[in-house]
């Protein structure tokens, strides 16, 4: 295994690694000179607007285009049928989940629609304004049909299918019995049981999905300039759905305004922009927007959940019990699936402590909603939710502390097994210092003290503490053995230039995390230039090198061990052909200040003069060593998952007369390894907690019992605005990865995955004086007042 060097682990004076580089084009994102795909300006460039269903379950009787075609301005309009004909529909399967059910889905609607703001026909127009214009001269006949809108419901054997192929709503049914179940909750003694409601969310990125195909009917080529986190993936579902060769299909990403999972998938009325392009020879662009947006954009979350925990006398935690009904929407999303949320929400439960004992079952219903998908911490909250509700309840039926409860429980790394209960190999996990930390941090004695005397005043503080893993960056058997298209490695070439700077291509692609600054950093810090004199091009599939993009934080994990991998391999051959033409060892040799030196001092070579021989001279370069200035190195994950960990608090203030709830102050303490640049990963983990507080304190995608999203505008749909949030503190423990260059862990979805439990725990220890507790997310004002008048 190559282990991190001196060189790599910044150990040296002057180092990249470990500092905050400011990320190099922010000056240019805060003075709005971005490019977006909105901003792409192609000849001949034509718009599309859909016309979506109004209901969530109904049969289309008659669609009537006529008047829409005959609008001037207006070029076409497609239905079901015409785009059918260009893409095919898809099913989403997964080899590995063989119980998984799905049924193919059409880009348009043809015979039947299955939810609010499914698209049923595209008008394609010289303008957006003529589109929309033309969208609502399309008349549509409907005869509207029951829906299958109560996820509980739904989950029964004997409600009517959704889907009529299948027997039942049941698209995925999955259990796990580890340990002894049964003897752990027989001899346990107390048994603490809660229902448990997660409301749906969205992500809600400031910059909407737009896409914008350019097809050329005269060599049958396709170019998309599309707001994505994976072009190589996009890539291939073209490709494959459309008809046409990966070779022909190029997908280019420009600047993009964050993704959060939502910009993952493939939607239908995305590809059937395409497809239009295809049908006109044509460009075709589309910008979804807000109104659109909360209707069409994929949901997360949605989970019914009754829980247990076993516990004995002393605190000590024997095991968890969980069943799950989790919503999917009208279809399993394409083509990871909306399982993957159900998965990771029962296999995280209980993951940070010694229990040995889980039962858990979950079951994803189909529903007619829009589809859940992979949004950011992908079921990974809710595990964290379930569990971490459960161990503060655990301890104030005991009468311990809820940090004490926890210090008695976390897994010990060489004493408990490698895998948790629900079969995740947690590795070299480091809770019991970062809660050491984190309650340095609180000063959370003396914050405890305070508590007490606010309450004696009148106020109504609480503290809520929470434990988390975070699972990313996975190998290349989570999508591989599963026969589906999503690469999981990365790549990176570099070149040096006859200017002496480094163009380094990557296949990562940055969404605003910043991961193209931590791999420009270990890219010059390896071969010893100035940061400013490394160049990075991404989201381009004709340049880039193969790789999986941006998801399950791997963005820099991933990314950032292929740069190193081609750092190292550049660094290596600059030596050897420096070495050949000054005639020395090699090993005398070393790379700083862009040349390659001479250790003692003596000669030395710039990399102006050694990239000028090997892009025009190379008759002056000795023969042996490979001379080209461009090297490709991919990385591949050689473990199932990088599992990073840490702990959350969070200190709130609840008025019980209004049920509002003010965050106060929010701690993080997380160990992600070895961290490339501090800023980054800081900044990273305070957006996470805070869209982890936002789906504790607001955000709902809430339906009516027709399946009509009540909460379709952001009038409605509330998110965390600045003045709404904590101070938020952040501090870190480091357990650099074995077997990695890189020895880091993804960072991207902690702050989210941990914020909302230690938020809602901080909620019911301020409740507890009242005897009330608030179980179900998010914690409005409404539910708290609910909860108080429940209350003995």
């Amino acid at each position: 295994m190559i282990r991190p060097d001196s060189n790599l682990a910044g150990e040296r004076s002057g180092s990249l690694i470990g500092t905050s580089v400011p990320r190099p084009r922010a000056r240019q994102f805060v003075a709005g000179r971005g490019r977006y795909t909105d901003d792409l300006r192609v000849p001949g460039t034509l718009h599309a607007a859909f016309l979506r269903s109004p209901y969530a379950h109904a049969r289309l009787e008659a669609l009537d285009c006529e008047a829409a075609r005959d609008l001037p301005g207006v070029v076409a309009v497609f239905d079901g049928a015409a785009i059918g004909g260009v893409c095919r529909a898809w099913t989403t399967k997964f080899a590995t989940l063989p119980s998984h059910r799905s049924v193919p889905q059409p880009p348009l609607v043809v015979d039947c629609a299955l939810w609010q703001g499914q698209p049923v026909a595209a008008v394609i127009a010289e303008s957006r304004a003529l589109a929309e214009d033309a969208v609502n001269l399309v008349g549509a006949e409907w005869r509207e049909l029951e829906p299958v809108a109560d996820p509980d419901a739904a989950a029964r054997p004997a409600h009517a299918p959704l889907h009529a192929e299948l027997s039942s709503n049941i698209a995925f049914e999955h259990s796990i019995s580890a340990g002894d179940p049964e003897s752990a909750f027989s001899i346990a003694d107390r048994i603490i049981r809660r229902r448990l409601l997660f409301s749906r969310h969205t992500g809600v990125p400031l910059e909407a999905r737009s896409i914008l195909a350019d097809f050329d009917p005269s060599l049958r080529r396709l170019t998309v300039y599309q707001s994505t986190q994976v072009p190589h993936q996009m890539r291939a579902i073209y490709a494959e759905l459309l008809g046409l060769s990966e070779a022909d299909v190029r997908v280019v990403v420009p600047d993009v305004g964050g993704g959060f999972g939502v910009k993952l998938h493939l939607y239908d009325d995305e590809i059937t922009v395409v497809a239009a392009s295809m049908l006109l020879g044509r460009p075709v662009k589309f910008v979804s927007d807000r109104l659109e947006a909360f209707v069409s954009d994929i949901h997360a979350r949605g989970h019914a959940v009754d829980a247990a925990i076993a516990v004995k006398a002393d605190g000590t935690v024997l095991g968890f019990e969980v069943d799950d009904i989790v919503e999917i929407g009208a279809y399993s999303v394409y083509p990871r699936t909306s399982v993957g949320e159900a998965l990771h929400a029962i296999m995280m439960t209980g993951a940070p402590y010694a229990a040995g004992a889980l039962r858990a079952r979950v079951r994803a219903v189909f529903q007619n909603k829009a589809m859940v998908g992979s949004y950011r911490g992908v079921g990974q909250p809710i595990g964290c939710g379930i569990t971490e509700h459960l161990i503060d309840a655990a301890a104030m039926e005991l009468g311990i502390d809820p940090a004490e409860m926890r210090r008695r429980n976390f897994r010990r790394p060489g004493i408990d097994p490698p895998r948790t209960p629900g079969g995740v190999v947690a590795g070299d996990l480091s809770h019991h210092a970062c809660l050491v930390r984190l309650l340095e941090l609180m000063e959370y004695d003396r914050l405890r003290a305070e508590q007490v005397s606010a309450r004696n005043a009148g106020r109504h503080l609480g503290i809520g503490i929470s434990a988390f893993l975070e699972m990313s960056a996975p190998d290349t058997g989570l999508y591989g053995a599963a026969g589906v298209k999503v690469a999981c490695y990365d790549g990176c070439t570099l070149r040096l230039e006859p200017s002496g700077t480094v163009t380094c291509i990557t296949s990562a692609v940055d969404q605003g995390q910043g991961s193209d600054t931590g791999i420009m950093q270990l890219v010059a810090d390896t071969l010893g230039v100035p940061f400013a004199h490394v160049r990075l091009l991404a989201g381009d599939t004709a340049v880039t090198p193969v790789g999986g993009g941006t998801w399950a934080s791997r963005g820099l994990v991933m990314g950032g061990e292929a740069a190193l991998l081609a750092a190292i391999a550049l660094r290596d051959r600059l030596l050897d052909i420096a070495a050949a033409l000054l005639k020395v060892n090699r090993d005398d040799l070393v790379l700083s200040e862009s040349s390659v030196r001479e250790k003692n001092g003596g000669r030395s070579m710039d990399f102006a003069e050694l990239g000028g021989m090997m892009h025009f001279r190379q008759h002056l370069l000795p023969p042996g060593p490979d001379a080209s200035p461009m090297v490709t190195a991919h990385a591949v994950p050689k473990s199932p998952y990088l599992v990073a960990n840490g702990i959350q608090a969070s200190l709130v203030d609840l008025d019980p007369d209004s049920g509002f709830v003010k965050p106060i102050r929010h701690w993080v303490v997380e160990d992600c390894g070895r961290i490339i640049n501090p800023m980054l990963v800081d900044e990273q983990l305070r957006g996470g907690v805070v869209q982890g507080l936002g789906a504790a304190l607001f955000e709902e995608c809430r339906y009516d019992e027709r399946g009509q999203l009540q909460t379709a505008t952001l009038a409605d749909y509330l998110v965390p605005m600045a003045a709404d949030m904590p101070d938020i503190i952040v501090d870190h423990v480091h357990t650099p990865v074995a077997g990695t260059l890189l020895g880091g862990k993804g960072v991207g979805e902690a702050g989210t995955i941990g914020a909302a439990a230690a938020f809602v725990n901080a909620v019911n220890d301020a409740l507890r004086p009242h005897g009330a507790a608030i179980t179900e997310m998010p914690c409005t004002p409404e539910r708290i007042l609910r909860a108080l008048r429940r209350a003995p």
